[in-house]
């Protein structure tokens, strides 16, 4: 049996609505062209789905019975449209963590086989990524992910990367070829906000007790490392492939015996896939195990409990 899909939703809107003049006027139709419709799938299905009292609309045992798969009947249908219409769409992703250069990561998926067209944009943080793919107005976001995710995304991770300590030319270890965290300790950790809105470098530490901390306003690496060159016991951290302005006098230093990582996700909504979005993160996949991403030993890194 071949169902007129017009008439399918005329009946799953009525069915959700439970009131003929709100689900005629949700679809665009008078009341009447929408009693004809669903009057029409009754007829088709050869059972009633609807029946109209005193209250209002209610459904049938057998419009109850029908509702469910009408629903999904309708979910594949637009899928299906939405697929084709956007399929040359940009994947839209806002990315976060701008100090830390995020954009690097995806940028290198520009020319490579099967990514998809991106639209990349600036989110605040964490949270305003996360409301602006609630709110449909984006595919995707890319950043540091960490609990609690609100309901409705999910995320992948996708890259693990090694996380160096800069430090200026007059910091006492400013000579070492290596450092360990807590070596660290009486130094004074430089941050381009409150240390309780930067989760990673508030659990690094707590880690490894780094009880002084300056914030400055985020400008940029080339004033924050500038105020690191004038503080003999000043430390930045930054992951290891950001590419840092010339500032005279620092140096960064790879930190050993843990080395700390900062973990890079992919985060969308759940439910029904979007084709560019599965494009992205098979994409992302695929370059993470070509270029050994993901690589962790316990025993020689560190990653903050939330990752």
């Amino acid at each position: 049996m071949d169902l007129d899909l017009a008439t399918v939703r005329a009946f799953v809107f009525v069915a959700e609505e439970r009131h003929f003049g709100h689900a005629a006027a949700a679809l665009g139709l008078s009341q009447q062209a929408l009693s004809k419709r669903v009057a029409r799938l009754e007829s088709t299905l050869g059972v009633r789905l609807l029946d109209r009292d005193h209250q209002g609309v209610r459904l049938t045992e057998d419009g109850a019975r029908f509702l469910p798969g009408a629903q999904d009947t309708l979910d594949a249908n637009d899928r299906a449209v939405a697929a084709l219409l956007d399929e040359q769409r940009p994947v839209r992703v806002d990315v976060w963590g701008h100090l830390y250069a995020p954009l690097r990561t995806l940028a290198g998926l520009a020319t490579a086989p099967g990514s998809p067209p991106l639209e990349p944009g600036h989110g605040r943080d964490l949270p305003a990524v996360a409301a602006a793919l609630a709110h449909g107005d984006i595919d995707a976001g890319f950043g540091r992910v960490h609990p609690p995710l609100p309901p409705g995304l999910t995320h992948r991770l996708i890259r693990l990367e090694p996380v160096d300590v800069l430090l200026g030319a007059d910091h006492p270890l400013a000579a070492a070829p290596e450092l360990r965290p807590d070596q660290l300790r009486d130094s004074v950790l430089h941050m381009p906000a409150a240390l309780d809105r930067l989760d990673f470098l508030a659990r690094f530490a707590e880690r490894f007790q780094i009880g002084e901390h300056r914030a400055t306003p985020n400008l940029g690496l080339a004033p924050l490392l500038s105020a690191l060159a004038a503080d003999p016991r000043g430390f930045v951290l930054l992951p290891a492939d950001v590419e840092t302005p010339e500032v005279p006098g620092v140096r960064a230093i790879p930190l050993v015996d843990p080395t700390p990582l900062y973990a890079w996700s992919l985060i969308w909504r759940t439910g029904p896939s979007s084709p560019q979005v599965d494009a992205l993160l098979a994409a992302l996949v695929r370059t993470a195990g070509e270029r050994r991403w993901l690589e962790y030993d316990p025993a020689r890194d560190w990653l903050p409990a939330a990752d």
